[in-house]
C-alpha cells in the first residue's frame, strides 16, 4: 500500500492493476484460457465489501479501499487511525476512524490548509500553526517545506524537526525506523520478492511482477494433477514468497484393465497417454477393429468399445469325390492356426446281413477346402457328420451317398490316398486279395509361396501288404507339397496325386533379438542352416505428444543366415513397437524401442537491425515438432562481441540477476511451449516482467546487443535445442517503452485523483 504526503493508506496495487493488466496483455503476455462462465463463478463468491477483478487467465476479489481480508470470506474495516494521528493525518491533528476509510481534525491553535474544518491529507492539506492572541506563532511545518526523506520514504513533524517512515510497498535497509536521512544510513528499498519457488511437477501460468502483492498462478504439468485447487502464491511484505500449497502427483493409472477373451499385447506404461494394446485369444475376433486401453488424465485407462466375440465356423459346400472322399469349405474369417474336424460315419450295408459300419475320424487341418478319404465298405449307404472338435464351435454339415459294389472293385491296381495329421498318408487298396505284396513309388516336392529359391525333394519307395498303409512325411513347415504316388509292378502302373500344405512351426524360430545403433535389430534363427528364410517385419509408431503422428510400415526381407539384421528408417523421439514373424512360424516376436530426440527446427524469425532507435516488438511463431517434444522458447541477450562464440546448447548464460550476466549475456525471457498460441505472440524486449523465472531487463543505452530464440527439446534425459539470431541492436535505446510508461503514469495520477475526490464526499 501507498501513502500520500501524510501517512494516507492508498491501495497501489489497487490502482495500478487495472492499468497494468490490459498493457500487459497488450504486450503479448501469455494467456491460458478466457471462459465467462469460470469468471462468474468466482465472482459470485466475493464480499459485499469486495470487488471482482477479471483476468484472461483467473478472477480474483479484493476488498475495497478502507478494508483488508482474503476477498471472499470477509473484508473487515481497516482502522487507519492506529498507527497514530501524527502517523497518518500528521502533526498537531486527530484521526477520526469510519467504515471503509478516515479524516483528520486539526488541534487547537491550528487550522488545516484547506481552510476546512475536516480533511484527508493525500491532497497535500496539514495543520499550519497561525498567531495566537499573544503574537506567538506556532511550530514551523518542517515537512512541508520541502521534500525531507528519500525515495520510498514518508516525512512527519517532530517539535522542532522531522522524522522519516518507509511507505507500504517499501523495507527500510541499513538501519532502523525512524530515521532522519542526514543522520542515519537507513533508506527505504522496495520490496522484491525475486523469483518465485518452483513446484516440482507444476510450472506458473503467464507473466507476474516481484512486487509487494503480486501474484504467480500455477499449473501442473501434463501427465500431472493435484487435488488442491489453491494454485496462487503472493509476495508478501516481508519481500518473500508464500509456500504454494499446490501438489502435483505423476498420473499413473496402474494395470491396464482385462478384457475378456484376450490378452495384453507387448509392454505397456501406465502414464498418461499410455496405450494397452489387446490381442484376441484364438477362436476369437474384434469385428469392431482394434481393442485398446489409453492411460487418461483422471488417472483412470479409458477403454474402446470393441470386443473380443466368438467365430462360429460353418461348414458348407459338402462334395464327395473318388467313391469314398469328402471335400467341403468354411466361412472367411480370423483363422490363423489349424482346425480339428470331427467326422463321424454311419452306414448301412445294401445286403441286410451284413453288419453296419460306424466310426469317427479326426482331421486336423489349415486348410479352407479341407478333404479327407474314408476307409468305407463298398455298396453302403453312408451318412456323413462333420463338425469342429471343442473348443471350436461350428454349424455341422450332413451329407448322405452311396459307395460303389464289389464288381467295380476287383482291380488291384486301384488304391487311394486320404490325409491326415496333415503330414500322414493313408494309402486305401481295393482289392479283394489279401497278403499281396505292393511296392508305391513317393516323389514329394516342396514349394514356399515366399520365397523363389526354396526347393525340398525327396522320393522313396514303400513296400506293403496291408489293404490300409499308413506312411507319414518327414516335411518343412510352412510349405506347399506335391505328394505322387505310384503303385509299382503293375502294367497300367496306375499314380494318385494329392497335395499337402504344411502348417507354420508351433515352436518359435526368431531368439535373442536385440537393437544396436538405436534403430537396427539383430535376432538368432533356430532354422536350418543355408536354408534361405523370409521375415515379415511390421512397425508401428506413435508420439505421446503429438496425438496426429502414426507411422506404420511393413515390409519382408529375406536372409540364410542364422543371425539375421537389418536397419529401420525410423523417425525422431517416437516409441515404436516391431513385430517380427518367420513365415516357417505361426507366431511373431514383438519388442518395443523408442529413438532420442535431435535437434527441434529452426527457428523461424523476422530479423531485422536497430540502429539507436526503438526496439519493435518480436514476433515468436510455434515451431513445429518433428524431431521431438519442444518444452519451451527462450530470449536471450547477449553482448555483439559474443555471438560468433556463442554455443546454442550452452547451459551458462543465467538470469539478469547473475554476477556474470552483464559480461556473458543472460536469458531475459523463457515461455513454456504450451503458452505459445498457434497464430504466434509477441515479445517487448525490455518491459521489466517476469517470462517464467527470467527477468526481462531493458537494454543499456548506447550498447551493441544481438537478440537470440532458442527453442529446446527435452525427453528422456535428452536435451536438445536450436537457435537464431533474432535482431541486432546497435546503440540501443530505451524510447519505446516511453509511450508505455507515460500511459500508466498518466492513468495512476487520476485514479488518486478520483479515490481522493471520493473519499472526501464521503466525509
Amino acid at each position: 500500500m501507498a501513502r500520500g504526503p501524510w501517512g494516507v493508506g492508498i491501495p497501489l496495487g489497487r490502482l495500478l492493476l487495472p492499468l497494468l493488466l490490459p498493457l500487459n496483455l497488450a504486450r503479448g503476455a501469455p494467456r491460458a484460457w478466457s471462459q465467462d462462465d469460470f469468471h462468474s463463478d468466482i465472482c459470485a463468491t466475493c464480499h459485499e465489501h469486495a470487488t471482482c477483478l477479471k483476468r484472461e487467465t483467473t478472477s480474483i476479489c479484493i476488498c475495497k479501499y478502507g478494508f483488508v481480508g482474503n476477498g471472499r470470506t470477509h473484508c473487515i474495516d481497516k482502522d487507519e487511525c492506529q498507527y497514530g494521528a501524527s502517523v497518518v493525518c500528521g502533526n498537531h491533528t486527530s484521526c477520526h476512524n469510519i467504515p471503509g476509510g478516515f479524516y483528520c481534525i486539526c488541534l487547537e491553535g491550528y487550522r488545516a490548509t484547506n481552510n476546512n474544518k475536516t480533511f484527508i491529507p493525500n491532497d497535500g492539506t496539514f495543520c499550519t500553526g497561525f498567531k495566537s492572541s499573544s503574537g506567538a506563532v506556532a511550530d514551523i511545518d518542517e515537512c512541508e517545506v520541502s521534500s525531507r526523506c528519500r525515495r520510498g520514504g514518508r516525512c512527519v513533524n517532530t517539535r522542532g524537526s522531522y522524522e522519516c517512515y518507509c511507505m507500504d510497498g517499501y523495507l527500510p535497509k541499513g538501519g532502523p525506523e525512524p530515521f532522519h536521512p542526514t543522520r542515519d544510513a537507513t533508506s527505504c528499498t522496495e520490496i522484491d520478492c525475486g523469483t518465485p519457488p518452483e513446484i516440482p511437477g507444476g510450472y506458473i501460468i503467464g507473466n507476474y511482477t516481484s512486487r509487494l502483492g503480486s501474484q504467480v498462478h500455477y499449473a501442473c504439468k501434463e501427465g500431472f494433477f493435484s487435488d488442491s485447487e489453491d494454485t496462487a502464491s503472493s509476495c508478501t511484505a516481508m519481500g518473500t514468497w508464500e509456500s504454494p500449497k499446490l501438489n502435483c502427483q505423476e498420473i499413473d493409472c496402474g494395470r491396464p484393465p482385462e478384457v475378456q477373451h484376450a490378452i495384453l499385447e507387448g509392454n505397456h506404461s501406465s502414464r498418461l497417454g499410455s496405450v494397452a494394446h489387446y490381442v484376441c485369444l484364438e477362436g476369437f475376433e474384434s469385428p469392431g477393429g482394434k481393442i485398446t486401453s489409453v492411460c487418461t488424465e483422471k488417472g483412470t485407462w479409458r477403454t474402446s468399445a470393441s470386443t473380443c466375440s466368438e467365430i462360429i465356423i460353418e461348414i458348407n459346400e459338402v462334395s464327395v469325390f473318388n467313391n469314398t472322399c469328402v471335400r467341403w469349405q468354411i466361412n472367411p474369417g480370423r483363422i490363423n492356426s489349424k482346425i480339428e474336424y470331427v467326422i463321424y460315419i454311419k452306414g448301412q450295408r445294401l445286403d441286410p446281413l451284413e453288419s453296419g459300419h460306424e466310426e469317427t475320424v479326426n482331421l486336423t487341418t489349415e486348410s479352407r477346402t479341407p478333404e479327407v478319404c474314408l476307409d468305407l465298405y463298398p455298396g453302403t449307404n453312408y451318412t456323413v457328420n462333420i463338425s469342429t472338435a471343442p473348443p471350436r464351435r461350428s454349424v455341422p454339415a450332413v451329407t448322405e451317398f452311396q459307395t460303389a459294389g464289389d464288381d467295380l472293385l476287383e482291380d488291384d491296381g486301384i488304391f487311394n490316398i486320404s490325409i491326415f495329421n496333415e503330414v500322414c498318408l493313408k494309402l486305401n487298396r481295393h482289392s479283394r486279395k489279401v497278403g499281396s505284396e505292393r511296392v508305391y513309388q513317393f516323389k514329394v516336392l516342396g514349394r514356399r509361396w515366399y520365397l523363389n529359391t526354396f526347393y525340398h525333394a525327396t522320393s522313396f519307395n514303400f513296400t506293403t501288404r496291408e489293404q490300409t498303409a499308413v506312411v507319414c512325411l518327414d516335411l518343412y513347415p510352412a510349405t506347399d507339397y506335391s505328394v505322387n504316388v505310384t503303385l509299382l509292378g503293375s502294367p497300367e502302373r496306375p499314380s494318385v496325386q494329392t497335395t499337402v500344405t504344411t502348417a507354420p512351426a508351433v515352436k518359435q524360430t526368431i531368439s535373442n533379438i536385440s537393437v544396436f545403433n538405436e534403430t537396427c535389430l539383430r535376432w538368432r534363427s533356430m532354422k536350418t542352416a543355408d536354408i534361405e528364410e523370409m521375415y515379415l517385419v511390421h512397425i508401428w509408431g506413435q508420439r505421446w505428444y503429438q496425438k496426429g503422428f502414426a507411422q506404420e510400415m511393413i515390409f519382408n526381407i529375406t536372409a540364410s543366415s542364422q543371425t539375421p539384421e537389418t536397419c529401420l528408417d525410423l523417425s525422431p523421439g517416437t516409441n515404436y513397437s516391431v513385430s517380427i514373424q518367420a513365415l516357417s512360424s505361426e507366431l511373431p516376436v514383438v519388442i518395443s524401442l523408442t529413438t532420442q530426440i535431435t535437434e527441434p527446427p529452426l527457428p523461424e524469425v523476422d530479423f531485422f537491425t536497430v540502429h539507436g532507435g526503438p526496439l519493435p516488438r518480436l514476433r515468436l511463431r510455434k515451431a513445429t515438432e518433428k524431431n521431438g517434444p519442444i518444452s519451451s522458447y527462450q530470449v536471450l541477450v547477449l553482448p555483439s562481441a559474443l555471438q560468433s562464440t556463442f554455443a546454442c546448447d550452452s547451459e551458462e548464460v543465467a538470469s539478469f540477476f547473475s554476477e556474470a550476466s552483464e559480461a556473458s549475456g543472460y536469458v531475459t525471457a523463457e515461455l513454456l511451449a504450451k503458452d505459445i498460441p498457434d497464430d504466434a505472440m509477441e515479445i517487448p524486449i525490455g518491459d521489466r516482467l517476469y517470462y517464467g523465472k527470467y527477468y526481462n531487463a531493458p537494454l543499456k543505452t548506447g550498447h551493441d546487443y544481438c537478440i537470440i530464440l532458442r527453442i529446446t527439446s527435452e525427453w528422456n534425459e535428452v536435451r536438445r535445442s536450436a537457435c537464431a539470431v533474432w535482431a541486432h541492436v546497435k546503440g540501443s535505446s530505451l524510447t519505446f517503452l516511453l509511450p508505455q510508461m507515460v500511459g500508466v503514469g498518466l492513468g495512476s495520477m487520476a485514479v488518486v485523483i478520483v479515490l481522493a475526490f471520493l473519499s472526501f464526499s464521503a466525509v
